[in-house]
């Protein structure tokens, strides 16, 4: 069996704890039924504060019912804005937002346009370009100050794109193992609409969902693994999952890699020293690419450390705001090129 502690870390061979119960009242009624399976019960509270906020988009002219969690603590610092990673929602932050909430910082999750709850029944363009106006508007809608915006895996693609069209929006980054060098959806945008169809069904499939929870994090119990690929495909099930999703996919996708060396922002960089996902290689390309970044790994993690160790992250991302000397580089220039070639 195994068991949650209060930080949300799954530890094995413990007595069950008691069950965690809520009624059906308490999740927003516009979330899958499904959402009544998940055990984990900060993902089930995470859950019970997802809203659904209006925002007008100016690129298709929509206005969308947009899901997000909002803070429950304001001040006057700028605000923390997180992004979850490709093809999933704000339920990704669900033991970290809670930390760094209790550190005193104000905190939003907000889903992507095209992944997460949000209302698209009436489907807007779910491209880059839509995406990077669907943030904007929200920023400009109901933050109005500079974030720091954080992104995990691909969203903190969508973070460094936002931060180099949108440079007014941001106070610093903060990247968690960064799906940033792919050179967007290559092969896939070239697909006939019913192959990516019959792919993306695939791709919501549970043993699909499942094998990626299982490489996705470092060591996971089985039973943990069960519960939170549940949590990772609950978006999947909305009515409109499908068709946003091979609309992403033909689009193109991100390609931010000519973007990177013209963020000035000041960034932090956290990677997991065992992501079996993305190589952490590309976490040293990275730091060395960007012109303002420091670097921290975590041991014994895998891609997605907000989950897997989440108090590491939250003080991670409590000290680096708190902190607002010129980072140290690691390397020379001459260094960093020498290195970067070598990557490459």
């Amino acid at each position: 069996m195994f068991a949650v502690s209060p930080t949300g870390i799954f530890n094995t061979w413990r007595r069950p704890p008691t069950v965690f119960r809520v009624s059906a009242g308490i999740f927003p009624p516009f979330l899958p039924k499904e959402v009544e399976k998940i055990k984990d019960p900060c993902a089930r509270k995470l859950a019970a504060r997802i809203e659904r906020l209006p925002v007008e988009l100016t690129v298709s002219e929509n206005c969308i019912m947009s899901s997000c969690v909002k803070p429950m603590i304001q001040n006057a610092t700028n605000p923390i804005v997180l992004l979850h990673g490709f093809d999933s929602s704000c339920l990704e932050w669900r033991y970290t937002l809670p930390l760094l909430e209790q550190a005193g910082c104000e905190t939003w999750a907000i889903d992507i346009l095209g992944w997460g709850f949000s209302d698209l029944e009436k489907l807007p363009l779910c491209n880059v370009e839509s995406k990077r106006d669907h943030l904007y508007q929200f920023w400009k809608s109901y933050i109005g100050r500079p974030m720091v915006l954080v992104g995990a895996s691909l969203g903190a693609a969508v973070a460094i794109d936002f931060a180099f069209n949108y440079p007014e929006a941001v106070d610093k980054l903060i990247l968690i193992d960064a799906s940033v060098y792919a050179e967007g959806t290559g092969t896939l945008s070239r697909l006939p609409k019913f192959v990516a169809y019959a792919g993306v069904s695939v791709l919501k499939s549970f043993p699909l969902r499942l094998f990626a929870t299982s490489l996705t994090y470092h060591s996971v119990p089985f039973n943990a693994c069960l519960d939170w690929t549940r949590i990772g495909r609950l978006h999947c099930i909305l009515d409109w999952w499908e068709e946003a999703t091979v609309e992403f996919m033909i689009s193109g996708g991100y390609n931010v890699i000519a973007q990177i060396r013209q963020i000035q922002k000041r960034t932090l960089i956290i990677w997991g020293e065992d992501d079996q996902i993305i190589d952490s290689k590309l976490a040293v390309r990275l730091h060395c690419e960007l012109p303002n970044a420091i670097i921290r790994q975590i041991p014994k993690c895998g891609h997605i450390p907000h989950v897997e160790k989440p108090e590491t992250v939250a003080n991670l991302i409590k000290d680096f705001i708190e902190t607002n000397d010129t980072p140290v580089r690691l390397f020379s220039k001459p260094e960093e090129k020498v290195l970067v070639s070598q990557l490459e």
